[in-house]
């Protein structure tokens, strides 16, 4: 295996094989110019991730398996980004869903449930697919926001 190194801005040097690419043919949401991206573990025993742009040093996006954190969060893929993505019943495949915590502020940490990142885990390919289910926000807030006391 040829081993590569990619310098990102936020981790240094990082190595890496072929394999271990995430290939997106049409980009994330707002960055359809970056197609191939590493998955980097947060650190040990974390449940964050972060989807590293191979092309860009400056774009990696902090991601989370959604089960981690919303219990009840499930969808069905539709057939064509099930088709594009070849998933079929038995592939194994990967959810996560971008995460956002506004700086100082973790208790507001919030994830995009609205618009998860589906992997193929045997080709590595993956798509960020809009859901048309009102039952999930782009905002989700994960620490439920605390209601003020009220006056007596």
């Amino acid at each position: 295996m040829t081993k590569m190194t990619f310098q990102s801005a936020r981790f240094g040097a990082i190595e890496y094989e072929t394999q271990d690419v995430v290939t997106m043919p049409d980009g994330m949401i707002g960055f359809p110019e970056d197609h191939e991206y590493l998955v980097l573990a947060h650190r040990e025993g974390s449940p964050f991730r972060w989807l590293q742009s191979l092309s860009n040093p400056a774009l990696a996006f902090l991601i989370v398996q959604p089960a981690e954190m919303v219990a009840d969060y499930g969808f069905t893929l539709n057939d064509s980004v099930a088709a594009e993505l070849e998933l079929y019943e038995a592939t194994p495949y990967l959810v996560y869903t971008v995460v956002n915590i506004p700086r100082g502020k973790p208790e507001e940490m919030t994830l995009n449930l609205a618009g998860p990142i589906v992997i193929n885990a045997e080709t590595r390919r993956a798509k960020q697919v809009v859901l048309e289910d009102s039952r999930f926000d782009l905002r989700h807030r994960v620490v439920p926001s605390q209601a003020p006391p009220k006056a007596a």
